[in-house]
């Protein structure tokens, strides 16, 4: 964080001192809410969690070189004390993004928010110091960390922001207000909170709403309700997709024999070939999206398309591809699932696997609502369609809804399973892969299925280290 004295901090957040012999003292490690992530001169925020609270820290996190601690009621060492202290880290990171010199870029998003993310961030790293979020702490608390995270050499912020519900984005972009805004797309992730897609397309839309004249909407072109999201801004309107009027533009869209994208990248300032290192076809989206905001930015298209064909996966569990010794491949993109990158992950393994056997280990898509029946269905259906060697589906009532919608499409459905858990599903991997065979693991982040992804992996590296020993 840029250096602040605790004296400043608790004026900006409206704090009471406590403990603190001197308020000069300044502030010029990162601003923290994990006692293990303590530098000398951090801030540690104290939150009370559920099972932890963050001011039972409070002496060891100022051992350990912390300048104070925010905290909502005295803790005997160095503090601010607030009312709230999720309120005040909002106020806190408000101030410095102010101070800031750098530009802010925030991009919201039913699917692909993290990859377009990391895309992003990696390009626009190639041309001046970035800082962005991490993994997906895109909510009220992970992105002033983030926004607070950057330092006086940041040009660029990058903010992912999430939203479940009316209200979420417009609050995150007054504590953070971007330049440019950057909406992916609006799917069907939360329907079941939102109530339909309609109004899913009303909470992103708060994002371009936050723009200033000067600033800059990049909107996908190939989603009818984002493009529609270019009359509820003032700044210019930038659109990215395959569509034939995008500024940025797809052409001659293939894939490699790995699964792994390849396209003509089109912008207003000429034509470059990328071929990303990610697997899907799906990726093609998330990186015309970094590339138009890139291209906003004033990097050439030869620029873009370079540091497109090197990025690579910055986060984990999103398509997390690794062989084995014994040539079966592995891709853990269990972090989170909707329909929409349920449909996406089975796309890219069936490109993957073509002249392997392929397996779909699946799970539950959560926060459906009325919906979750026709959707898991529909996923078991489209696993048939493109010929996925065997379903797994792991889990209770939605998993059902899974391995019925797969029987249901057609006799290769005898081919699926329904499993209880993910230790069932291990078990039943380990009796049954063989070498070359290809394995999708994903399910909404609440199942838990990269644990199959981790027990297939560690199989491998103890059989290795036996191979090795035996000789």
């Amino acid at each position: 964080m840029i250096a602040l004295s605790l004296a400043e901090i608790a004026s900006v957040v409206g704090g009471q001192t406590y403990d603190i012999p001197d308020p000069a003292v300044q502030v010029t490690g990162p601003v923290v809410r994990d006692s293990r992530e303590v530098e000398p001169g951090s801030l540690f925020v104290a939150f009370v969690g559920e099972r932890v609270d963050g001011h039972d820290y409070a002496a060891d996190v100022v051992a350990a070189g912390a300048a104070a601690v925010l905290a909502s009621r005295p803790v005997g060492v160095p503090a601010i004390v607030v009312d709230d202290v999720t309120a005040a880290l909002g106020a806190l990171a408000r101030h410095v993004v102010r101070r800031l010199g750098a530009t802010l870029v925030a991009l919201t998003g039913s699917v692909g928010k993290t990859s377009s993310k990391d895309l992003l961030a990696q390009v626009l790293r190639q041309k001046a110091p970035t800082v962005f979020t991490p993994g997906s702490l895109n909510n009220e608390i992970g992105l002033p960390l983030t926004a607070l995270s950057a330092t006086d050499e940041t040009r660029f912020l990058v903010l992912e922001m999430g939203a479940r519900g009316i209200g979420h984005i417009r609050y995150l972009t007054e504590l953070t207000p971007p330049h440019i805004g950057l909406v992916l797309n609006v799917g069907t992730a939360h329907i079941g909170e939102f109530g339909g897609r309609e109004q899913i397309a009303v909470a992103k839309g708060e994002l371009v709403e936050s723009l200033p004249a000067d600033g800059a909407a990049v909107l996908n072109a190939d989603d009818p309700l984002v493009r529609a999201m270019a009359s509820r801004t003032k700044a210019r309107v930038l659109l990215f997709g395959e569509a034939e009027d995008a500024d940025v533009r797809a052409e001659n869209v293939r894939l490699t024999e790995n699964g792994q994208p390849a396209f003509t990248l089109h912008t207003p300032s000429g034509c470059s070939d990328v071929t990303l290192r990610l697997y899907g076809e799906h990726h093609v989206s998330n990186a015309l999206a970094a590339a138009a905001v890139a291209h906003e930015l004033g990097m050439s298209v030869d620029e873009i398309a370079l540091a497109l064909s090197e990025a690579g996966t910055l986060s984990r569990w999103r398509m997390e591809v690794t062989e084995r010794p014994d040539g079966v491949t592995v891709v853990n993109d269990a972090y989170n699932a909707n329909p929409e990158s349920m449909r996406a992950a089975l796309r890219a393994l069936a490109a993957m696997g073509k002249g392997r056997r392929t397996w779909a280990v699946l799970g539950q898509m959560a926060e459906l609502g009325d919906e979750g029946l026709a959707e898991h269905d529909a996923v078991g259906r489209l696993a048939v369609r493109l010929n996925v060697s065997k379903l797994v589906a792991v889990g209770g009532r939605e998993a059902s809804w899974l391995q019925l919608g797969a029987y249901n499409e057609g006799s290769w459905g005898e081919e699926s399973v329904h499993v209880s858990d993910a230790q069932a599903a291990i078990d039943l991997l380990r009796s049954e892969l063989r070498a070359g065979d290809v394995v999708l693991v994903k399910a909404s982040r609440s199942v838990g299925l990269e644990r199959v992804a981790t027990a297939l992996l560690d199989d491998a590296a103890v059989s290795s280290e036996g191979q090795v020993a035996g000789r």
